[in-house]
């Protein structure tokens, strides 16, 4: 056998480990997870002081520990370090952004052109997240009929990073205003992995609980009850 390849090891039922006791979340727990739910927010000002030593290590390491379909974990995460290449997706940025404000309604047109779309200028870290969809891994478990659930699966690790981020007092922001084909060709990926977004990551500036784009007067949140529906 070479020495790359993997040792599956085979248990017998005896074998087999006891299971853990499931932790207890007690009120306090949940009061401090709502709270973090309600203060995620997708940042755009951030301040430029780097990361400790280690943390985004931590950070991908937790968001590796998201739900994927058929235990693919599918996500790929580039970390996006050399100056060419961010300035390249600045452009790439610049131009989608240009195209996307000649696309608004007259009267939203103005309000879209104040809206800061993205930190790509002030966040220390950049991650561009990918979707391998051919990924051999979990044997097509679960999307021989929803193939879309591979993506929905890396949407999920990014979900876990931003909550991971936000406990470190950390701000994320997802920037999707970009061409896919482009970022791939920009970072040199293998062409069937499928760009999902970039994520700028740093200390924000300011926090609130409330998101920007509400702030903003671009849209508000609604009830809950306006997307339920009985049947």
């Amino acid at each position: 056998m070479s020495s790359l390849s993997p040792q599956v090891v085979q248990r017998t039922p005896t074998e087999e480990e006891p299971p853990k006791a499931a932790p207890a979340f007690d009120a306090a727990f949940r009061a401090r997870l709502y709270d973090l739910l309600r203060w995620r927010r997708d940042v755009r000002r951030f301040k430029r002081d780097a990361l400790p030593e280690g943390m985004l290590d931590r950070l991908i390491g937790l968001a590796c520990l998201a739900p994927s379909v058929g235990l693919s974990e599918p996500w790929r995460f580039v970390l996006v370090e050399a100056a060419g290449r961010r300035a390249a997706i600045r452009a790439n940025f610049e131009a989608c952004n240009k195209d996307a404000l000649a696309m608004q309604e007259p009267d939203r047109a103005a309000l879209y052109a104040r809206l800061k779309l993205a930190g790509l200028d002030e966040a220390p870290v950049q991650i561009a997240v990918f979707a391998d969809r051919d990924t051999t891994q979990g044997s097509g478990l679960g999307r021989l009929t929803m193939t879309e659930t591979i993506d929905y699966s890396v949407v999920m690790a990014i979900h876990t990073l931003w909550l991971a981020a936000r406990v470190e007092g950390l701000g994320l922001g997802w920037v999707s205003i970009l061409d896919p084909a482009c970022m791939a060709e920009i970072l040199d990926v293998p062409k069937d992995w499928t760009f999902i977004g970039l994520l700028c990551v740093g200390y924000p500036q300011e926090e609130d609980d409330t998101p920007a784009l509400e702030r903003a007067g671009w849209e508000h949140r609604h009830a809950p009850d306006r997307v339920v529906i009985r049947r």
